[in-house]
């Protein structure tokens, strides 16, 4: 079973660094960003199941980094996370694309499991677009044979 990958993006490092902490000794897989280009470039490398994005940073701002990461990204589920929360900011965040909004500071448990609820739906959507993949196939099987009988 796939274990649940997360990347925290935020500006405060010693945040990071605790809640980095706090996540392994709960047995999640984190990998951390201190700003958008850097949580771009990690999300390239790595596969990223989960981004919980701070709202305002220096910079790229976590509304601009969530626009950026479901355009590139679109698959990766995002929490937004915030010390200075607005309804405004929540409702744009929510209408772009991000699964959850959470206040700071929250709870260990709480983020884990509002987490974990993200990366179901990600499940759930992967498998949503597997059975339509292969409902595909099952239309036209005679097109499937041919392209086995004639290696390229």
């Amino acid at each position: 079973m796939e274990k649940m990958k997360m990347m925290l993006v935020d500006d405060e490092e010693r945040f990071l660094s605790t809640t980095r902490k706090l996540l392994a000794k709960k047995g999640v897989e984190v990998v951390t960003a201190t700003g958008g280009r850097e949580a771009l470039e990690l999300l390239q490398q790595k596969n990223i199941h989960v981004v919980v994005l701070d709202v305002q940073m220096p910079g790229m701002d976590g509304i601009a980094i969530l626009k950026e990461i479901k355009t590139r990204f679109p698959m990766v589920e995002v929490i937004m996370l915030t010390g200075h929360a607005t309804v405004e900011s929540a409702i744009e965040g929510l209408k772009l694309g991000a699964t959850d909004y959470l206040m700071k500071p929250t709870g260990i448990d709480e983020l884990v499991g509002r987490a974990e609820e993200a990366f179901q739906k990600r499940k759930r959507l992967e498998e949503k677009i597997r059975m339509a993949q292969a409902q595909k196939f099952l239309k036209f099987p005679r097109g499937i044979l041919r392209a086995v009988e004639k290696p390229e």
